[in-house]
């Protein structure tokens, strides 16, 4: 009897530091998105839901975002251990603080184009970027579009155009109501927020970045340096499990905004279905994307905004593209195949 019973508290034991020993190879992660819970945070939250990267033993807690600055100063703090953010403003970081000791690092692309557009209504006469000289654009004076818009300027021939500034929420009111000719902003959140106010589609003018000569590569996974050096294996478990949830949400992003609604129950549903194609479409399954491949980037591509960064932003030092982007934790390119042929 004895025996038995020492056996079971063996037993019993064993699995206790089996299981201790489990929960001591998880990794704690604490990832920063660039946004609210909307459609585009599909491609996160839905591998935390499916538990992908709870199979990589990785214990990722996600948290909304209000801009990509923020999350770069977060992560750079220690804060937040990865992110999600623009890779302009992780270049202004890095030139504006060179001695910072914690300086965050791309280390996947996933927006291969800037959603940054120049946004219009028809009835302003404005189609073209020229169209813009002498204009009243609004804007945010952190918005993305906005810090790169000398970049687009000088591609299009732009000449002077006076800003107005103003918190998010009524860039696009402001635009509907005429305060301004014209504002810039992400896509697939003015687009959607201007139909919203009343809008429709079809008397907004859209020029998006990318098409007007403007290569400017848009948002990035962030890591620090010390999750970098001290578990460099989580880096690329991540990077794995995430491109997993990736390749499914691409392919049903219907399905995939239920994640969303998880984290945010009030989200209209039909509203960021429609947010979350279009980032796909614009900036995920984009044709430079599936030119360069999905996750990667082209070092000349690189360099070459990086310096434009550098110019339009005024930074303290040139940025150093290098300094910026580590490739090394990817998975391998077989992996990366996940981006769907143009229909």
């Amino acid at each position: 009897m004895q025996k038995r019973v020492l056996l079971k508290s063996l037993a019993a034991l064993t699995a206790a530091l089996s299981f201790a020993s489990a929960q001591a190879q998880t990794t704690p992660i604490k990832f920063q998105l660039d946004w609210r819970f909307e459609g585009p945070a599909a491609l996160f939250l839905a591998p935390a839901a499916k538990g992908y990267f709870k199979d990589a033993k990785l214990d990722v807690s996600i948290d909304a975002g209000n801009g990509s600055g923020g999350t770069v100063t977060r992560v750079a703090s220690g804060t937040y251990d990865m992110g999600f953010a623009d890779l302009a403003a992780l270049m202004e970081f890095h030139a504006n603080n060179p001695d910072a000791p914690n300086k965050p690092v791309a280390v996947m692309m996933v927006y291969n184009n800037t959603p940054a557009a120049v946004m219009a209504l028809k009835k302003s006469g404005i189609t073209r970027p020229k169209d813009l000289n002498g204009k009243k654009l609004g804007a945010p004076v952190f918005d993305a579009g906005r810090r790169a818009f000398p970049i687009f300027a000088k591609a299009n021939g732009v000449g002077s155009v006076a800003w107005t500034a103003m918190d998010p929420p009524l860039r696009e009111t402001m635009l509907v109501r005429g305060d301004v000719d014209a504002i810039t902003g992400f896509t697939f959140t003015s687009l959607l927020n201007l139909e919203a106010r009343g809008a429709k589609a079809s008397e907004v003018v859209v020029l998006p970045y990318a098409d007007f000569g403007v290569k400017l590569y848009g948002n990035v996974i962030i890591a620090t340096p010390k999750l970098i050096r001290e578990n460099p294996a989580a880096v690329k478990a991540f990077l794995q499990a995430f491109t997993k949830g990736a390749k499914e949400v691409i392919a049903k992003p219907e399905a995939a905004i239920e994640y969303v609604k998880q984290r945010d129950g009030i989200i209209n549903t039909e509203l960021e279905t429609r947010r979350l194609k279009l980032a796909i479409d614009t900036v995920v399954n984009s044709p430079d994307a599936r030119a360069e491949g999905f996750g990667q980037v082209v070092p000349s591509r690189l360099s070459l905004m990086a310096s434009q960064v550098s110019d339009a932003f005024g930074t303290k030092t040139r940025v150093n593209p290098e300094a910026v982007w580590n490739g090394s934790f990817l998975p391998a390119k077989a992996e990366l195949n996940i981006l769907p042929a143009k229909k």
